[in-house]
Order: C-alpha cells, then sequence, then structure tokens
C-alpha cells in the first residue's frame, strides 16, 4: 500500500542534523545542515534503495541535481529505514548504490530515525526544497510519474518549484504530496504525526 507525504507547513525552518555519509564520491564522513550554509537552496531528499518509487525515479534524481549543480543548489539524500528488518538499506549497500547510479551528493545514514522525524519525513520519496534562509518552500512530489503509469520522469514539479524559488518567486501554490513506500520505522518508533 503506498504511503503520502505529510507535508509540513511552508515557512517551516530545516531540522538540523549531523549523520554519516555513505557516498564515497563527496568530500567528508559526516555532514551537518551548515555544511551546505553556501547554497543559495538545499533540497533534502528521504529515499532507500530498495522501494520501487525510489528506483523508477532514481536516475531522474542523479540527473536533477546535476541539472542544478552551477546554480547553487545542494541536494542531500537520506535514508531512515530500520536495517534490521530492511538489510538491503544497511549502510554497506548505500554506499554500492551511490557509486553504481553516480550520486553526485551525500548520501546519509539516519540510523536512530530522529532526522526523518524532525523533517516529518513518511514516505521514500518524500522531498523538502529549503530557501536561502532555510525555511521550506516546496514539499511533496518529484512529478507525476509512478511505476507503471507509463508517465515519462522529468521532475517537473521540483523544478518549477526550484526554478520559481532561484528567481526570487513565491512557493507554488499547489504542491502534490509524495507517494511512496512507508518508511520502515523501528518497533515502537512511528512518529505521532501520523496519528495527528
Amino acid at each position: 500500500m503506498a504511503h503520502v507525504s505529510i507535508m509540513p507547513d511552508i515557512g517551516t525552518r530545516a531540522p538540523d542534523f549531523s549523520l554519516l555519509d555513505t557516498n564515497p564520491n563527496t568530500d567528508k564522513d559526516l555532514y551537518t545542515l551548515s555544511d551546505f550554509s553556501d547554497s543559495e537552496a538545499l533540497l533534502v531528499a528521504f529515499i532507500c534503495n530498495h522501494c520501487p518509487y525510489v528506483v523508477h525515479l532514481r536516475q531522474g534524481l542523479v540527473d536533477f541535481a546535476r541539472d542544478y549543480e552551477l546554480q547553487r543548489l545542494a541536494v542531500v539524500a537520506i535514508s531512515a529505514n530500520d536495517v534490521s528488518t530492511h538489510p538491503q538499506d544497511a549502510p554497506a549497500k548505500m554506499t554500492n548504490a551511490a557509486l553504481e547510479f553516480g550520486f553526485g551528493f551525500p548520501y546519509l545514514f539516519d540510523e536512530t530515525q530522529g532526522v526523518a522525524q524532525a523533517y516529518q519525513a513518511a514516505c521514500t520519496p518524500d522531498f523538502f526544497l529549503y530557501d536561502r534562509d532555510r525555511a521550506l518552500f516546496y514539499r511533496g512530489q518529484f512529478d507525476d510519474s509512478r511505476p507503471n503509469n507509463g508517465q515519462e520522469v522529468t521532475g517537473s514539479d521540483l523544478r518549477r518549484a526550484l526554478d520559481a524559488l532561484l528567481a526570487g518567486d513565491p512557493p507554488p501554490t499547489e504542491q502534490s504530496a509524495s507517494i511512496g513506500c512507508n518508511i520502515k520505522w523501528k518497533a515502537g518508533q512511528e512518529p505521532d504525526y501520523f496519528s495527528a
């Protein structure tokens, strides 16, 4: 059964984090929010290795990050799944995926799931785009494409939002929730925002 993103309020501040990076192609072993302070925009993407919704758009996300790199967009991907039940999402497997698919951005492991909860992440993929002041500008889907629905992966929703941000325009008034697999929470760890 597919899950949808929670859609926190526009303007919500990006929570801080300090997480280990599994991507050997990046500059550091540990990243915090302040490491991206020079960027005009920050995309925080909650993904994982095994989710078919993520697999479906993974190359599109890699292309998106590359297309906007020169416009000072920082991208960070975070996996928060419980690896005791989903070992395919363990850090060593994350490293393999980052190398295989050419991730040009950090791929962080949220072992405690505390960062996912702070961002109110609900599914994979779940996208959060922040402005220069790290206020939430867009949250929701990459585009309308889903596994087996026949629509091309373009990233159109996220691209439209980022183009508006970079142009100094207000956030898009219509933002559609992301749809994907639920984050695999540890026993007893499911956040209370699901019951709110």
